[in-house]
Formats: structure tokens, sequence, C-alpha cells
């Protein structure tokens, strides 16, 4: 059985990463790593406590993922963020994802926690778009094998679009599958700023960068 190590960035999530690394903490075979940005709040106490192994970096979600990656061990890499959780069978998903050669990565269907009916719509168009386009996000879980990662460098040092910029490389080496299991990931985004807010700022922000537009520009203007 490949040893998958599960790699969770985090920033000032002291409320919610307990609860993350204890959703894969008992999982066969899988080590859990917090890359932790440098939080002010206890986060890394928390996740230490918890049972993850905890690294500490600058802030900024590939650094903090190639930071954990570089403590990881296992053969198969996957990224899950502080607010979504996995399928209970998600071992089996990528098992069955990896073993076609064809497939070099993949990620998970896309839920939202909560009942709004236009996250209905936003879930619909996020899993068309995995599937059809092989462009997943990182709010769906997305795992490779470490070798593959290393082999592209890992995580581009941007700090917006990361997902993104990796994705597009991976592609070039081969498919983006997507499992038939979901993640399940907080609507908290979609709450603070509107559901329709939040959707055409993020196609914004994609199409931007599909323009060319850098990532520290597109960085400013997000977390302005």
């Amino acid at each position: 059985m490949e040893l998958i190590s599960v790699i969770i960035p985090a920033f000032n999530e002291e409320n919610r990463i307990a609860r993350a690394v204890a959703s894969v903490i008992d999982s066969a075979a899988v080590e859990v790593i917090v890359a932790d940005g440098s939080s002010s709040d206890a986060t890394a106490e928390k996740a230490r406590a918890a049972g993850a192994e905890v690294v500490v970096s600058e802030a900024g979600r590939g650094l903090q993922m190639n930071a954990g990656s570089r403590l990881a061990r296992g053969d198969i890499l996957l990224f899950l963020h502080a607010d979504t959780r996995l399928p209970e069978n998600f071992r089996t998903d990528i098992e069955q994802v990896l073993c076609d050669r064809q497939n070099i990565a993949g990620g998970f269907r896309l839920s939202i926690d909560d009942s709004a009916q236009g996250l209905r719509l936003v879930e619909w168009g996020a899993n068309l778009r995995s599937k059809y386009q092989q462009m997943l996000y990182g709010d769906q879980a997305i795992f490779v094998r470490r070798k593959v990662f290393l082999e592209i460098g890992g995580f581009a040092d941007i700090r917006l679009m990361e997902d993104v910029d990796l994705i597009i490389r991976l592609k070039k080496l081969g498919r983006i599958a997507l499992t038939n299991s979901f993640v399940k990931t907080s609507a908290r985004r979609w709450q603070r700023l509107g559901i329709i807010q939040t959707t055409l700022r993020n196609q914004f922000f994609r199409l931007a960068y599909s323009f060319g537009v850098k990532p520290e520009t597109l960085a400013g203007w997000y977390y302005r």
C-alpha cells in the first residue's frame, strides 16, 4: 500500500485545523503535514496536538505546500485546504485514478457545505469545468505522484493562481482525472461576499491570468 502524504496549507486556522487533521489522520498509510504560513494564532500548536507534523514557512499557499512537500515521505501527495473534507473512501478513489497510466494527477468533485440553491449551480459549473477542461482548483484536493510533482518543480512561487499554474504544467504531461466522489468545502467565501460576486470575481481573476496578467498584480488586487 502506497503512503499518501496529505499536505494542508493553513494560515490563522486555529478553529478548523484540528478537524482537518482529524478527518484524515487515522486513515491507512497516510501521513499528515500542516504547512503553516507563520500564523499569528494557535494553528501550529493545534495541528501538532491533533497529530500532524508541522512546518512553518512564509505565508503563501504555493510556498507553504512546497515546504510541506519537502518533508513528505509519501509516494503520492494530496494537497488539502484546511476548510475542505475528503470523502471516506478517498484512498480508493486516488488509487483508481492513478492506476491508469494516462492519468498524471487528479482531484475530487466539488460540493459546498451550504444549502443555498445558487451554490448548486456553482458546484455544477466547477464539476463540468473539471471534467471537460481538466482544470481543477485547489479546493478539489489535487493529488499527484511525488516524483511527477518534483519533476515539474512543484508549485510556482506566486501568491495567487498557484493551483491553476500547477494544473497547466501537469496537463502537458498527461491527463488530469476527476474522481467519482466529492470533497466538501466550506461555503465561507461565498457567504462573505455573496454567491454572484464571488463567482464573478473568481472568473475575472482566472480570465485575467489567462490573458497574461502577472500573478503578483492579481494578488495585489485580490487581497486588497
